[in-house]
Order: structure tokens, then C-alpha cells, then sequence
């Protein structure tokens, strides 16, 4: 059904309702309206990674381990597969009369808000810090979601619209100021390229205001820009709880009522939360006519009419069960687990091990045999977990397994009798008994995620207080370096974390592996023997632990991520190491149109492993009116390489992101000299430091 008819389809519905029918379609728990044969409906369904809070489901990698991958085909895959599993679920739910919050199609992913600072709990849910990566994800995401037959498959729903990234604790009522040029040069692209790449069907405001207006009641970004500019044809949708913080804590409107009717007039089309149930009140008062509620009712019927709800032919109902939770998504879910994790240290080339060389092994540490640091957050069920022990277990299937947990994840208790607290002697034990010792640190969403509304010595409200692990972790990790020589770091976390001296030093490798879904402790035991090699990217700079970020509350971008920072990082985005080594020759820029650059280079493997190479393209800029970028990504390819193939890699450089951005927010052809770089990193420094080879540039 194309849109027009959609819209035809809902004005239909809508006509026949009465106010009070309109304005209940307006809440996310959208009751039934039987003398119209509407059933009831919830519109809250959620799916960053998979199919989450429904029962089983496969759970990849979470987004910011996606983002990894740098690869928009795969992420495409995954949210093709997500949605499958999505209606293979709700056709069934369907089937025996569930229509239960979480059962529905209108997904609220994904988190396409910009990660600029490595503190933020919420940073796993995101594409990481790079507007190019995040935008480019997007819209991937997205079209894999929605699908690109004549119905929606699912919807996708873009959020947190916008300037959203912390702090966790004030975000009800926090005010995030940011000028124009930040606006449009970093925090709004994403959003772009979702309405006007990937036609997403909603859009989610976020609980801030944004530069003085709540994001859900907000003229200049739901009127100006989402409707007037960008043509957004889909639905506004409220973050959970947002309208009520117009009230309560942004002090925006007096009462409950106006709160609701400032949010509805203003382009809020569905409230998730209890505020629209004021809109009765409202309306009683004229404080909003009919006309605000048959728009809002007839945006979300549209919607509802692409899903094919109303036809009498269900449209993907023929997606059968078996398609949940299947081997192939299984097979998918280990690629992309695998794909993700970004090797940052392999000192000598100690990996890959061989693994009937170690007839010990050791797993130490509060992450080697938990669940959760696999989920992250917004997770779903997995019918099989495969911890990092797991994942030893199986690989070096003839080697003897010590296990240890070694210490807590974040707190230090000597005397608890249930609580096992207190155990760095025993993960001592295992490593000093072993010929390699794989320590698992990391953190888990029960310290870092979502305002998780307490906060301890590591974290506030999710948000991380520091770029070190834990204390307690910290003592561990240092602890085994003193009696285990051979030590590999696996890090399983949402963002940048820095080891310290000591364990960075020591450890003889490091992979960093996100959280990396259901499988990805075996993703990560056959990354450590050579069975997968490394591919992944830094989706997002890592700093030193002591370095001064400036306050989570700073929405400027000055100084932070790779496109603006003033200093050395620990690592750079974009960064990771491979088993095998890639060779680039013969750049060339193809030709250049009005949106699209397009270029080749020849990548060669001339290591001694078959190996995937994740090409990046990089501009950099200058422009009198104007600061500009360090460096901006534009472009990326992935290309699977046999050790001594070579291959012509062709790419398209985005065009949008070569602009100068003005204090006024319009993009501008630089005045100043435009150099393009490609190879596997950043052109930076640092990354020529850790790779050992330059990029190749060319001037245009």
C-alpha cells in the first residue's frame, strides 16, 4: 500500500470516530473500537538488537557493537532478520488474541543519538560518535526494519529527537544547549538521513529540552524542522514518561492538561505514558479543537494501514515461526559477534593462539560467566547463552578450564557469607596454575545503562563517574598481571574503557567485544585461536582514564570525538588490528556528481591470514568563515580478502559530509582545499603509530 492510500485508508477510520474514540487512539495502549472492528493496539515494541521483552528471540550484538562492524550491509542483514523475527512473533501473538505491550510491530529503534561522550550509560544503545557512521547505519538499520515490499514489514522509529546524550540523572529535566552549527554539523545529519534517506515511519522526542524547548513540545524541532523542513511524513512519538516532565520538571506549562495540549498542538501525534489521558480535559476547555486530534489520530492510522492491519489478506503472514530463533539467524548472530570485537593490543603477535599448545587455561574475572555481559540492554532472550567460559570451553575443547570469577563487578565486600565477593585469591589460583589467562572485565547494565536510579562509587543514574573499570576490577586485573605472564584482556562493555598502565602494559592482548549477544563467548574464544579474525572498527575514540572531558552537561562539541579532540587519545576511532596485513595502492576518484563522489583503491592481504579489511574514506577540509573537522569519515566499504588476494574496492563518498558548517547551521562548499584519505584507520597520527602504515590521499 503506498502512502497516499494509507493516508486515504486512515482519514476513512478517523472520520468515524467520535472525540473521545480520536483521542484514545492517541496513548500507546490504543484501546479497541469494536463497532469499527479496530482491535487494540500497543505501540511499544522494542528491538535495538533483536526482538526485546517478548520471550525468545536472537540477541545480537547490541548497536554500538554493530556499529563496529562498520559494515551498512550487515547491519541491514541483522534488522532484515529482526524484523522477521518480529512478525513471525506477532503473528502468532496475533493467532491466540495477545495484543499485550511488546507484542506489536512499531519498533522503537533505533538510537541514532550522537555519542559524544564515553561516560554516557546509554552509549550502547547508539552508532557510536560519528555522524557519517551513525547517519549511514541509520538508514540501513532502518530499510532492514521496514522492509521494501508493499506493506511495512515493521517499523523502524528514529529517537531520541534530539540533542540527547546525558546526563542520566537530570535528563527529565535537563536543558541541553546547543548552537546551530553543532546542530546541524553533528546532532540532527542522523535524523536527516533517517526521514530523508530511509522514509523512517516515527520519530521518538527526547525527555530534555533543546535549547529551551521540551523535546515534545517542541516548535523548532517538530515544527520547523521534522514537518516544515524535512517533509516527515510519519508519527511523533513521546519518550516514556516526556509529556508529564513538560509539567513536572521543565516547568513548561502549569498544569497536567496543558502540559498534554502544548504537546499535542505542538506535532506530538502518541503519548507513551498516561499524560494524553488529559486531553479530555483539554478539549473540554478548547484548549485543543478537533482538528489537533483527527491529525494526530490520522498519522498513526496511516501507519497502522502500512502494516497492513486493516486488510483482509494480512500482509507477512506467511512468516511462520520457525523463523524465530532460527540456525540461519543463529549463523548471523556469530558473524556479527565476531565482526564486532576490535582487537586493540596484540603484542608480538601472540594471537591467534594455537590451541593444543595451552594445555591450561585459565578464565578469570566477573564477566566470564555472565549472561548479562552479553545483553546489554533492550535485550530479549536467547534460547542458548554462550558465556565467554562457554566459548573457552568449547574451543580448547582438550585444554583443562579453570574458571574464576576473581572479584565482584564493582563493590568489595571481605565478609559475606552468600555474596562471594571477596575472591582475588582464587582468580589468582586459576591464572598462576595456567599457561594463558584470558581476563574478562567489563561492566554490565547494571551499572552502566539507562537512569538506573542509583548510583554507587563507579556510576550515577548508569553513567559512568570515570574511563577506568571498577576498583574492584581494577585490583583483579592488576593482581593476575602479577603472577600470570601470558594475559589476554577480553573487555565486554558499552563504551571506552582504559585498563590502566599496568594491565595495558602487560596484557599481551586486548579485545574489546562490546556486548556481543548471545554468542559471543564463542565469538570470542574462536577470535582468540585464529578461527575468526579480528575485523571490527572503534566505533568511538577511547580516552586515557585521566584525561578531563569537559561536563556531561556541555553540549558543545569542542574537544570531543575524533573530529574535534586537541590531544593524543588512547585509541583512535576507527582503529582496530587484523591477523593479517592489507596493502593499499591506486587511489583514484572515478567521478564526482552533485551528491556522490565515487573512488576505488586496491587492497591487497599480503599477511599470512585470509582476513576482512573495513576501507575507510576520510576528508579533510578547510573554510575561512568557519572551524572545521580534524578529519570527517565519508565513506566505507568492506571487502573480504584471501592472504595474497588483491581486489578493486569502489566506494561512494558522501558528499553532505565534506561541507563546512556555518555558525548559522547552512552547509557550504569549503573555500579552503578538500584532501581525501583511505586505508584502514583515521589519517591521524596516532593510527599511522599503531598500524604502521599511512593512508593514501588524493586532492580534489
Amino acid at each position: 500500500m503506498d502512502l497516499v492510500k494509507a493516508q486515504q485508508k486512515a482519514k476513512e477510520l478517523v472520520a468515524q470516530m467520535t472525540a473521545e474514540e480520536k483521542m484514545s487512539q492517541l496513548l500507546y495502549t490504543s484501546p479497541a473500537i469494536e463497532r469499527l472492528n479496530i482491535n487494540e493496539y500497543n505501540w511499544w515494541n522494542e528491538a535495538s538488537h533483536g526482538v526485546a521483552r517478548a520471550g525468545v528471540a536472537t540477541v545480537f550484538p547490541h548497536a554500538i557493537g554493530m556499529a563496529a562492524t562498520f559494515d551498512k550491509d550487515l547491519v541491514k542483514t541483522v534488522a532484515d532478520a529482526i524484523s522477521t523475527e518480529a512478525r513471525a512473533k506477532y503473528n502468532k501473538s496475533i493467532e491466540f488474541g495477545d495484543r499485550d505491550i511488546y507484542k506489536g510491530l512499531t519498533y522503537w529503534a533505533p538510537n541514532i543519538n550522537i555519542f559524544r561522550d564515553p561516560r554516557w550509560g546509554r552509549g550502547q544503545e547508539t552508532f557510536g560518535e560519528d555522524p557519517y557512521l551513525t547517519s549511514h547505519l541509520a538508514v540501513s538499520f532502518i530499510r532492514g526494519i521496514q522492509g521494501d515490499g508493499e506493506f511495512y514489514k515493521a517499523t523502524a522509529c528514529a529517537k531520541h529527537f534530539a540533542v540527547h546524550s546525558g546526563p542520566e540523572k537530570t535528563r527529565h529535566g535537563f536543558d541541553a544547549i546547543a548552537s546551530k552549527k553543532d546542530m546541524y554539523e553533528t546532532y540532527l545529519p542522523a535524523f536527516y538521513y533517517a526521514v530523508k534517506k530511509a522514509d523512517v515511519a516515527g520519530v521518538m522526542g527526547a525527555y530534555n529540552r533543546t535549547n529551551g524547548e521540551p523535546c515534545c513540545a517542541s516548535k523548532t524541532l517538530m515544527q520547523d524542522i521534522l514537518r516544515k523542513d524535512w517533509q516527515f511524513k510519519g508519527y511523533y512519538v513521546s519518550d516514556c514518561g516526556a509529556v508529564r516532565d513538560i509539567w513536572e520538571f521543565h516547568k513548561f506549562a502549569p498544569t497536567m492538561k496543558e502540559a498534554a495540549a502544548v504537546s499535542l498542538k505542538t506535532g506530538c501525534n502518541l503519548n507513551c505514558g498516561e499524560s494524553y489521558k488529559y486531553l479530555t480535559d483539554a478539549y473540554e476547555e478548547d484548549l485543543i479543537s478537533d482538528d489537533d486530534i483527527t491529525e494526530a489520530a490520522e498519522y498513526l492510522y496511516t501507519i497502522r494501514a502500512m502494516l497492513g492491519e486493516f486488510e483482509e489478506d494480512r500482509p507477512y503472514s506467511d512468516i511462520g515461526y520457525e523463523k524465530l530463533d532460527s540456525e540461519e539467524n543463529k549463523a548471523l548472530n556469530l558473524k556479527v559477534a565476531e565482526e564486532s570485537m576490535v582487537l586493540l593490543k596484540n603484542e608480538n603477535n601472540y594471537l591467534p593462539l594455537n590451541k593444543k599448545a595451552f594445555k591450561k587455561v585459565a578464565v578469570v574475572g566477573p564477566n566470564s560467566m555472565s549472561h548479562l555481559a552479553l545483553e546489554g540492554n533492550y535485550f530479549g532472550h536467547a534460547s542458548e547463552y554462550i558465556t565467554l567460559a562457554d566459548g573457552v570451553r568449547r574451543v580448547f575443547s582438550d585444554s583443562k578450564i579453570f574458571v574464576a570469577d576473581g572479584s565482584h563487578l564493582c563493590s568489595e565486600v571481605k565478609s559475606s557469607w552468600d555474596g562471594f565477593e571477596y575472591l582475588y585469591s582464587e582468580g589468582m589460583a586459576a591464572a598462576s596454575e595456567s599457561d594463558v589467562t584470558i581476563l574478562c572485565l567489563g561492566l554490565d547494565r547494571t551499572i552502566e545503562g539507562e537512569d538506573t536510579n542509583h548510583s554507587n562509587e563507579f556510576s550515577s543514574c548508569g553513567d559512568k563517574n570515570t574511563l577506568y573499570l571498577p576498583s574492584t576490577q581494577m585490583k583483579l586485573a592488576e593482581a593476575i598481571c602479577d603472577v600470570a605472564e601470558n594475559v589476554i584482556v577480553v573487555l565486554t562493555c558499552g563504551s571506552a574503557i582504559d585498563l590502566g598502565d599496568k594491565v595495558r602494559k602487560h596484557a599481551k592482548a586486548i579485545i574489546h567485544a562490546w556486548y556481543p549477544g548471545a554468542l559471543g563467548g564463542l565469538a570470542a574464544a574462536k577470535l582468540i585461536t585464529g578461527e575468526a579474525s579480528p575485523c571490527g572498527k572503534t566505533p568511538l575514540t577511547f580516552y586515557y582514564g585521566n584525561k578531563e572531558i569537559p561536563s556531561m552537561e556541555d553540549y558543545s562539541m569542542k574537544s570531543r570525538t575524533y573530529r574535534f579532540i586537541e590531544d593524543e587519545p588512547l585509541y583512535p576511532f576507527g582503529f582496530g588490528l587484523s591477523y593479517t596485513e592489507f596493502d593499499y595502492s591506486n587511489f583514484k576518484i572515478l567521478s564526482d556528481e552533485s551528491d556522490v563522489m565515487k573512488v576505488s583503491v586496491e587492497v591487497k592481504n599480503t599477511g599470512s591470514f585470509d582476513g576482512k579489511e573495513k576501507v575507510q574514506v576520510y576528508a579533510q577540509f578547510t573554510d575561512s568563515r568557519t572551524s572545521t573537522p580534524n578529519y570527517q569519515l565519508c565513506g566505507t566499504a568492506s571487502v573480504e580478502l584471501r592472504k595474497g588476494e588483491c581486489k578493486t574496492v569502489e566506494l561512494e563518498v558522501d558528499k553532505f559530509f565534506i561541507k563546512a558548517v556555518l555558525e548559522d547551521g547552512s552547509r557550504v562548499e569549503p573555500d579552503g582545499k578538500i584532501t581525501l584519505f583511505v586505508g584502514g584507520h583515521q589519517p591521524d597520527e596516532l593510527s599511522k603509530k599503531l598500524c604502521g602504515y599511512d593512508c593514501l590521499k588524493a586532492e580534489i
